[in-house]
């Protein structure tokens, strides 16, 4: 492979990102493409020393992504940086993957439950309507009570949700460092 088709590769596989991202990527390649003649070696040496087009791209693109994050941090721009995280390579699709859907259902039960307590004087209500001769002060307490356990319930979700959601950022961000080549000492 030489240097027009490895940067076209790189382009390729960065048609994600913005043009001047894009430009400005190509431009340093282009660099080091420079600094490697300087060094006379050619262009096949140097593209074996930088490595495959489309793994740079993938680490880059989830580089990206989880930039973004910081700054908007949505539920779109979680999920492109979780794509591109899983991208990086089959065997994230399990590091990556399985604590996600695990957090996920956890935190979906939590808001489901929450909103379940929240709603039982309505159900208490409905029970009332249709069988009127089952009026009992246990349920009418039982039914208050779960509401303000409920109440609770959400607003310790919202929290669990906002820090699980830092967590999961701070996550990505260690399995693209282990990715690209392990952990740095200081």
């Amino acid at each position: 492979m030489n240097k027009n088709e490895f940067l076209n590769k790189l382009d390729k596989s960065l048609n994600r990102l913005p043009y001047e991202e894009r430009k400005d990527i190509i431009q340093d390649f282009q660099e080091h493409f420079e600094i490697g003649k300087t060094e006379n070696k050619s262009e096949k040496e140097i593209v074996s020393a930088l490595g495959s087009p489309n793994q740079i791209a993938k680490e880059i693109l989830a580089n990206y992504y989880l930039e973004k994050i910081e700054t908007t941090s949505s539920t779109k721009n979680i999920f492109s940086a979780i794509w591109a995280v899983i991208g990086l390579g089959f065997f994230n699709l399990v590091i990556v993957a399985g604590p996600l859907i695990a957090i996920a259902a956890i935190i979906l039960s939590g808001w489901v439950a929450g909103g379940a307590f929240t709603i039982s004087p309505l159900l208490f209500l409905i029970n009332i309507i249709i069988f009127p001769g089952q009026f009992n002060y246990l349920d009418l307490f039982s039914s208050i009570a779960l509401t303000g356990i409920g109440l609770l319930l959400i607003i310790g979700m919202y929290y669990v949700t906002y820090w699980s959601q830092k967590g999961f950022i701070q996550y990505l961000k260690f399995n693209v460092r282990m990715v690209k080549g392990g952990l740095k000492h200081d």
